[in-house]
């Protein structure tokens, strides 16, 4: 009872901040069937009998010339009074239309009544909820392709069932050195596919390599290999590279991709129901292998095993493709800029990948590829080697550009020259579809 109060204390805390105020909301407010069914199960079943109508009881009413249709402006529902309006410590946070804040509350109201969580998750998943909510309540509001009752009924299955499998397997399911994607009797891939891709401004994403691809699936079903040299932004790169390439037209390739995972992918709570869904080779990154000295040498044993479960995976007849970011991590914002600069390919990661493929003795193809997705789920800014770090959500056009493979400049002392070429291209290729997006947002 002590642990829920404190939670509740906490939620409390952040609804007196937070809050935006409405008159009788639910004698207005249209419910989504499936929203309204939540509230009776999983996460959104918080309140024993709980009905529409006594969703007066989770807004505190303050404004009373504040009333709303179902088709509410996003304006309309940031009205509130003006004592509260001054106050300072109302915090920033997303504008919502009311139907997606109460599908918040209700999840947060599970969460803070969950005794399966620790007290100090409960500002970073109340931060998650809120990033979430807010990415596809601007969706929502730019696409107009549904109602706000079931884009926000949408919003609140896909956070509710993240926070579910994250509590779930967070501490129990375990990655071996590679890992095959679970599609069934449950699909992770598809779910983690869906999971980001409202919050994908997709009309004004940018696409590039059709050209490309078809050489590479061409590559794929003659038995040979392909590796992606990728630039990394974003925890959700996976589902990036899907969208992007289902776009065009190569979903099944985009399934078949395997990705080299840092450790955080494979360990954070929240990451691991979307790693479940994805092919990987486990791994701990050059960035953070130094993080803890103790353990330095298991790691290195650790990366060492997985290098050789790689090579076999090139010396298999059906051909692999690979993703892997040479960078060892996320690129960062230039804090003083604002910008976000790829960060360098390193040469060793590189010159390892050539050496396996030499190795496995089978036609090996490396072909950069560009990615946009910074501001999807913009890292922190800087370099923690610790899980449990705050997710934001934004809702935002991606790019992804698949490029020529890169020529082989031969002979040991010129193999720098490989890793410079991957880079470069990536990079300008980077900056093209920064100003292809630019554009499209004008």
């Amino acid at each position: 009872r002590k642990q829920i109060r404190k939670k509740q204390d906490c939620l409390n805390a952040h609804t007196q901040k937070n809050q935006t105020y409405i008159s009788n909301p639910y004698t207005t407010m249209r419910f989504s069937p499936f929203l309204t069914s939540l509230m009776a199960t999983g996460l959104l079943s918080t309140v024993s009998g709980f009905k529409p109508t006594s969703f007066a009881g989770i807004v505190q009413h303050r404004n009373p010339s504040a009333r709303f249709s179902t088709d509410v402006s996003n304006e309309a529902f940031t009205e509130v009074s003006a004592d509260v309006a001054k106050t300072d410590v109302v915090e920033e946070k997303p504008k919502l239309q009311p139907e997606f804040e109460f599908g918040a509350q209700k999840i947060l109201e599970k969460v803070s009544a969950s005794e399966h969580l620790d007290d100090k998750m409960l500002p970073m998943l109340t931060h998650f909820i809120y990033e979430y909510m807010g990415a596809l309540n601007k969706s929502n509001l730019d696409q107009d392709e549904m109602s706000a009752a079931d884009a926000a009924g949408l919003a609140a299955k896909n956070i509710g069932s993240a926070i579910e499998f994250g509590v779930k397997y967070g501490s129990s399911y375990k990655f071996g050195l590679t890992h095959e994607a679970i599609r069934e009797p449950f699909d992770y891939y598809e779910w983690g596919c869906n999971f980001f891709k409202p919050a994908m401004n997709m009309k004004k994403s940018v696409f590039r390599g059709d050209d490309v691809l078809k050489t590479i699936v061409e590559q794929l079903e003659k038995g040979e290999n392909v590796v992606f040299l990728a630039n990394h932004q974003s925890e959700a790169d996976p589902q990036v590279v899907s969208a992007g390439l289902e776009a065009i037209g190569y979903g099944d390739l985009a399934a078949q991709i395997v990705y080299v995972a840092g450790h955080k992918v494979t360990t954070d709570a929240l990451a691991i129901p979307f790693s479940m869904g994805r092919n990987l080779i486990c791994i701990h990154s050059k960035k953070h292998l130094d993080s803890d000295p103790d353990t330095k040498e298991e790691k290195g044993r650790q990366n060492r095993m997985a290098m050789s479960a790689m090579l076999e995976m090139f010396k298999n007849e059906k051909g692999v493709c690979i993703w892997v970011a040479p960078s060892g991590g996320r690129d960062r914002r230039d804090l003083e800029t604002g910008e976000v600069p790829l960060a360098k390919f390193d040469q060793k990661t590189v010159d390892l990948f050539r050496l396996m493929a030499r190795k496995s003795k089978v036609p090996t193809h490396f072909h950069p590829m560009s990615m946009v997705s910074y501001d999807l789920c913009p890292p922190p800014d800087g370099l923690d080697s610790g899980v449990g770090e705050e997710r934001n959500v934004r809702y935002v056009p991606i790019g992804v550009s698949i490029l020529p493979e890169v020529e082989n400049e031969g002979g040991v002392e010129k193999r720098h020259l490989f890793t410079e070429r991957a880079y470069e291209s990536t990079v300008a290729e980077y900056n093209d579809l920064l100003e292809e997006i630019k554009s499209k947002e004008q």
